[in-house]
């Protein structure tokens, strides 16, 4: 199959209805304008739905209302978007419905700007909204990865019955990128607990509000053993010049990609260093991490944002090895050289 130049916006729209998505329903926010602007021509052309909400708030419960009748139902937004609909994704959740979210991070807190940036971190991995719940989260590093990682974000929420989040950033959003395409779905699967009709059968129920005593906690019993599940199943990673390497770097989206540049140019100098990429974020892969870290000497942790997947980091990090952070927050984009500069300094 042919590949086709698409930004990464595009990539991730075009995957969605390569994986039988029909429902669209978004605000814009730079950087991910190009986003509900594209869906707005495709799913038309494709006999899907799409709807330009009146704000983030209204995109992310119209997600709900598609996704309880049994569509798969997409929203995008960018950080200060992704925050307001913290409340429907926790709804979505609680009533264990499947839905895609996709944030282009951008600089905050607040309003921020509209630069790249990798500062949503602790708000996708540990659940942004009320209640004890997760949502399944990957990390793109390409426009290519964005698109691969969005095809089978639909599969994986309908397997579970839970929201996944695709957390790429402003440079991933708007770069092009040649993809090659996947096939598209044409069976999907039945959701016999969809509400969608009960003519021949008992009606089903779909909520996450129980007022009956030690009901809600059992519900959430339910949910964390679901979790576990997710955590044992569906752990994505890579990693690249581990075996032989003293030293390691610790990165993840777009980061990671700036330092495998980093790495090779190292690596060229003479120095014994391998990069590890969690591709999900949560699951966060701390068992193949720890295994990594058991063969080296320092690890090196670089992140667009103050450092907050460090904290993973140091849960993996049993050895106690001593970790150096490089961070660039508020939109800053490291650069190959900049990044290999601090890692020289402190080897």
């Amino acid at each position: 199959m042919k590949k086709v130049l698409l930004t990464g916006c595009e990539a991730a729209a075009e995957a969605a209805i390569h994986a039988g998505c029909r429902f669209y329903a978004g605000y814009p926010i730079t950087p991910q304008n190009r986003f509900p602007e594209y869906m707005s021509q495709r799913m038309p052309e494709v006999g899907g739905v799409f709807i330009q909400a009146e704000s983030e708030i209204s995109a992310i419960n119209m997600v709900f209302g598609a996704s309880v009748c049994g569509f798969r139902a997409l929203t995008s937004s960018s950080s200060p978007g992704i925050s307001l609909k913290q409340e429907g994704i926790s709804y979505l959740a609680g009533c264990e419905l499947p839905a895609v979210i996709i944030n282009m991070n951008r600089g905050g807190p607040g309003l921020g700007d509209v630069t790249p940036s990798q500062s949503d971190y602790f708000q996708a991995t540990r659940g942004g909204g009320h209640g004890d719940y997760r949502t399944i989260v990957y990390a793109p590093w390409d426009v290519q990865e964005i698109y691969d990682l969005t095809y089978i974000a639909f599969d994986v929420a309908d397997k579970y019955r839970n929201p996944v989040l695709i957390l790429a950033d402003g440079i991933i959003a708007l770069i092009s990128e040649p993809v090659k395409f996947k096939k598209e779905k044409k069976r999907l699967p039945i959701k016999k607990w969809a509400l969608n009709g009960c003519k021949g059968r008992k009606p089903n129920s779909i909520k996450s509000l129980f007022l009956t005593p030690g009901v809600l906690e059992k519900h959430n019993w339910h949910l964390y053993k679901k979790y576990k599940k997710i955590e044992e199943r569906e752990v994505k990673f890579e990693k690249y010049f581990c075996d032989e390497a003293k030293n390691l770097v610790v990165s993840f989206g777009t980061c990671a990609r700036i330092c495998y540049e980093s790495v090779k140019i190292l690596r060229e100098k003479g120095v014994k260093i391998g990069l590890f990429r969690p591709i999900t974020l949560w699951p966060f892969p701390y068992i193949q991490l720890e295994k990594e870290i058991e063969k080296k000497e320092k690890l090196f942790v670089v992140e667009m944002n103050l450092g907050q997947m460090i904290d993973d980091v140091k849960i993996a990090n049993r050895k106690n090895l001593p970790i150096y952070f490089y961070g660039r927050p508020g939109g800053g984009v490291p650069t190959p050289e900049e990044i290999k500069r601090f890692i020289e300094k402190n080897l």
